[in-house]
């Protein structure tokens, strides 16, 4: 199917053909129509599948044409709420691309950086607003921002949102909008704590899955390394070796662990930088693009940082240490293998981590291969079921699913940026109404 056939208007169709957009990704396909037609929709989609444009495209759209006067005061009509600074910027850029060649205004306001320039630009009045949580509150606690005309809504990224102790802002935000809305949510993963949020912002929605609940991408090619904790650095410089590495992003858990590894790493003449939330705004975007242009070949970040990162051919992703939430892994891997290309995804993992390791090969159904041969083998024996796992095997099922979620209830998350699973303490208030895909 081509973007003609989705009913798209020629200002869009046009600014798409500057992308190089030709044909729709899944996410795109399913979700386009059922916006443009004004209702909510639940949306589960992978890292890399096009989900930014499946609703930036149809959000303009509907703006472009209810558009008229110039002359009238902008107001606010579509508001995308996102976790990290980073993929704000990224969803700014796509309304910017996509909107082109129509007369619609947007902002991004995010913390980190002053908010004059923010400020100044809600003056001048925007029909769209890509806001994360804290910044947006703020803003609006000031009096800059009046969410009173919100037609559109938009909760992206929802499953980190949780995870980083955003529920709190989310809710708060549900009461300052208006009740008649459309409202559009938008996860990677959908655990029973995502299902209960989804239920008390949407109405009768329908849902679209292009891939099966938290499953990896079958262009990524995944193996494990079984090493020593201490050993871990001197293996990360042992792959990076391979002259087929270009460029490498490496995750760590933690800040000071980012900053680490970047400073060993320039003890071996390998160009790295680190991006995570102790650096500044303009630290961060300066290191991203440092990144995009090949400046620096390795960028080490921590998985809020690198949240919204989107990096087009980037084939390498290693895991320094492996996350204890396994759906974060999903999506670091996420970070490759985008969009159809080909990914590697490498993780090193210690005695302490392996059963960090059983719970992400569980949740993806797949047994990850082991390398075996490297000059830094753990002491420790690996456990049989690893020593004997077989090339990657997807338990996948259909694409499109229409049946109607378990319910549960969000829980409460102590601090943002906490990476603590929510857990379920009470029922939602709304019922589900599912109408399926059409």
């Amino acid at each position: 199917m081509s973007f003609e056939k989705l009913g798209l208007i020629e200002p869009i169709l046009r600014a798409l053909i500057t992308e190089g957009y030709t044909i729709p990704t899944p996410i795109q396909e399913k979700s386009i129509p059922i916006i443009l037609q004004g209702t909510d929709l639940l949306g589960c989609a992978q890292t890399g599948t096009g989900k930014t444009a499946a609703f930036a495209i149809p959000i303009i759209q509907q703006l472009h044409q209810q558009h008229t006067d110039d002359k009238v005061f902008r107001k606010i009509k579509s508001l995308i709420v996102t976790p990290t600074r980073e993929l704000a910027i990224q969803i700014g850029e796509s309304f910017a691309a996509y909107g082109r060649h129509t007369k619609l205004r947007y902002t991004v306001v995010f913390g980190g950086v002053p908010q004059s320039a923010q400020v100044n630009a809600l003056r001048n009045g925007v029909d769209i607003l890509v806001a994360t949580p804290g910044r947006l509150l703020d803003l609006v606690a000031q009096g800059y921002i009046r969410l009173g005309d919100v037609s559109i809504f938009v909760l992206d990224e929802a499953d980190r949102m949780l995870d980083m102790g955003f529920v709190h802002d989310v809710k708060k935000l549900i009461k300052m909008i208006p009740a008649k809305r459309q409202s559009l949510f938008f996860s990677a993963t959908m655990p029973d704590s995502i299902m209960a949020l989804a239920s008390t912002i949407l109405t009768d929605p329908e849902k679209v899955e292009v891939t099966p609940i938290s499953s990896t991408a079958e262009t990524i090619q995944q193996a494990v390394y079984f090493v020593d904790q201490a050993r871990k650095y001197e293996l990360l410089v042992h792959v990076l070796k391979n002259p087929a590495i270009i460029t490498a992003l490496v995750f760590t858990r933690t800040k000071h662990g980012a900053d680490k590894v970047v400073k060993m790493l320039i003890r071996h003449n390998i160009k790295a930088e680190a991006i995570h939330g102790n650096k500044s705004q303009n630290a961060r975007q300066k290191a991203l693009s440092n990144f995009k242009n090949h400046t620096t070949r390795v960028l080490v970040a921590t998985d809020i940082a690198a949240r919204g990162i989107d990096i087009d051919e980037l084939s390498y992703v290693i895991n320094f240490e492996v996350p204890n939430i396994p759906e974060t892994y999903v999506h670091r891997i996420g970070r490759t293998g985008r969009a159809g290309a080909n990914g590697k995804a490498i993780s090193f993992c210690d005695v302490e981590e392996r059963p960090y390791l059983r719970d992400i090969q569980k949740l993806i159904s797949i047994q990850i291969p082991v390398i075996h041969e490297h000059p830094f083998p753990a002491e420790h024996k690996e456990p049989e079921n690893f020593s004997k796992a077989r090339p990657q095997q997807l338990h996948r099922s259909a694409h499109n699913v229409h049946h109607k979620p378990k319910q549960s209830s969000v829980g409460e998350t102590e601090g943002r940026a906490s990476g603590t699973p929510v857990t379920s303490t009470s029922k939602p208030q709304k019922k589900w109404s599912w109408r399926g895909n059409r």
